[in-house]
């Protein structure tokens, strides 16, 4: 399967490319988000793309756009990609990985909520007994379920830059005490809702990422994308047990072999062999296949 490291069309202006992401401008009212096969990894752009990686993240995110539709509205605008671009090269870059979007201002921070205590929440608990700020129960062990899913929102880096954790009140003073409970409100509603049905695939989601936007009359939509293994934590149920970070359908694959590799978090990072990238690409299809099974 061949990859799409970064898409070039011709027909619409580009807007601007994100670590995965490249967008377009269509009109004054719509964006055409393009989902490449990109990796970012310790919020630095790899050299090499996971195959397909783009289609699972689409497909993925329109299955969970549609159901989670009830909770909040989504940016997606109903005209498929295909209709806003021209020429047989174009429509073979956007088939099966873009979506045309209402266009919205982003909030400027990232909504993760945790349900998990792993990754970050875990180093910054064993030293503090806290996750950002959060005090917790003692004596909670890694990968173990939290009490109630976490709140847990960061700033939003620009590409090369890393995202920061802080607190829920810098996040009031980001976007005001009422947004700011909506958003936190909306994130942990739409992460039990996924986290309930994804259990019931034999899928632990142990925290994701949300990104939400508003149009010009104030009304709040889930934008970017939803529960795919680029923003989420995917566990297989069968493999999970408390007290170690079981193997996951997302791209820990990656970060555990850079991690190994000794590189220094700083760009570039190295070549990743192919049979990583094939394993990576595997897990993404089979997370795409658990959650979409009938």
């Amino acid at each position: 399967m061949s990859a799409l490291h970064e898409s070039n069309l011709t027909s619409l202006p580009l807007l601007h490319r994100g670590k995965v992401r490249d967008l377009y401008e269509v009109d004054a009212q719509h964006l055409l988000i393009v989902q490449t096969d990109r990796l970012s990894a310790f919020d630095v752009i790899l050299d090499d793309p996971i195959p397909g990686k783009g289609e699972v993240l689409t497909t993925l995110s329109n299955f969970w756009f549609e159901k989670l539709g009830h909770i909040i509205p989504n940016h997606l605008s109903g005209i498929k990609p295909e209709e806003v671009v021209s020429g047989e090269d174009d429509k073979a870059q956007v088939r099966g990985r873009a979506f045309v979007t209402r266009r919205l201002k982003p909030l400027p921070i990232e909504a993760i909520v945790r349900g998990y205590l792993v990754g970050s929440g875990w180093k910054d608990y064993q030293k503090t007994g806290t996750i950002c700020g959060l005090a917790l129960p003692k004596g909670l062990r890694e990968a173990e379920k939290l009490p109630e899913p976490l709140f847990t929102p960061s700033t939003k880096a620009a590409v090369g830059d890393h995202d920061e954790n802080i607190s829920y009140a810098q996040a009031v003073e980001l976007l005001g005490e009422a947004r700011a409970a909506q958003v936190r409100d909306a994130t942990i509603a739409l992460y039990v809702e996924a986290a309930n049905y994804a259990a019931t695939k034999g899928i632990i989601i142990a925290d994701t990422k949300f990104e939400f936007g508003v149009d010009d009359e104030g009304t709040l939509y889930l934008i970017d994308e939803a529960l795919t293994p680029d923003s989420s934590r995917f566990w297989p149920a069968e493999a999970y047990q408390i007290g170690s970070n079981p193997p996951s359908f997302d791209k820990q694959f990656v970060r555990d072999w850079l991690d190994a590799s000794g590189w220094d978090k700083q760009a570039p990072a190295p070549r990743i062999p192919q049979e990583v990238l094939q394993k990576t690409a595997d897990k993404y299809r089979e997370a795409l296949q658990r959650l979409m099974a009938a």
